[in-house]
């Protein structure tokens, strides 16, 4: 089960997660920001109205029993503990986090890079991870799960709103690094032809990289997916798509009822 959404355009997961666990994902509405950041920006790092930003915080923080742990996410693969990270100062710099209990809400912001909320079918532990092609290929899902310390078998993964596969263009190093990692990376890029204005190149799909990426490590009941945030465009922000633009919160967290 999931948390209830407070506003009718956020995503709450449809997976069969225990009854303690408890997720919501955020969407462009429901906020006060003006354009370009309208209505729900929850980054404060994208040049929008600080004033604008924590009135949006505020908005989220009532459907939620706790602050969330924000992250200074760099496309790396560092994990903290949600928990520890919430306590201190300043805000980790970090692309996943992990909570064990109710002690804290784990966070991740995305405007096109893929957010993937996990827990485990016991409810003993939940995690959030963004995960960019960089961090996809660097390993921040695989370093998500292990810092769970849940075999895969026992983990439920949910993705949520990414680039779609029909938008995501990308260069030959791109696909490069992926395939020579594990051939089967193959099908997740599509050969686009060159056209007079352009070089052509590839369209990847960051869903089935995170999916294939989730399997080798024996992670299967991956749930979600099918959301594209550039085509999506009055429901999710996207910075391919305006440049400047606002974030997007995947939030997962333990309840103690």
């Amino acid at each position: 089960m999931a948390t209830s959404a407070s506003n009718k355009d956020w995503i709450v997961p449809d997976w069969p997660a225990p009854a303690r666990v408890r997720s919501v994902i955020t969407s462009r509405d429901g906020g006060v920001s003006v354009a370009p950041y309208r209505s729900l920006n929850l980054g404060d790092h994208v040049g929008d109205d600080p004033l604008a930003v924590a009135a949006n915080r505020q908005r989220l923080g009532r459907s939620l029993p706790r602050a969330p742990c924000w992250l200074h996410q760099v496309h790396g693969t560092t994990v903290v503990d949600a928990a520890v990270a919430a306590a201190g100062a300043p805000v980790p710099t970090a692309d996943a986090a992990f909570a064990r209990g109710v002690t804290a809400v784990c966070a991740v912001m995305t405007a096109d890079c893929l957010p993937v909320l996990f827990c485990d079918r016991s409810a003993s532990v939940v995690a959030a991870a963004h995960a960019g092609w960089r961090g996809l290929y660097a390993g921040i899902l695989e370093r998500t799960v292990a810092a769970m310390a849940v075999p895969g078998e026992q983990l439920l993964a949910y993705l949520g709103p990414a680039i779609g596969p029909g938008a995501f263009a990308v260069g030959d190093d791109v696909r490069t690094l992926f395939v020579d990692a594990h051939r089967q990376a193959a099908a997740a890029f599509q050969s686009v032809e060159a056209t007079p204005t352009g070089r052509g190149g590839w369209l990847a799909d960051i869903y089935l990289l995170a999916r294939q990426g989730l399997q080798r490590i024996g992670v299967n009941a991956i749930h979600g997916g099918g959301f594209c945030t550039v085509t999506q465009a009055s429901r999710f922000f996207s910075y391919r798509r305006d440049g400047v633009t606002g974030r997007m919160a995947s939030l997962i967290w333990l309840s103690d009822d």
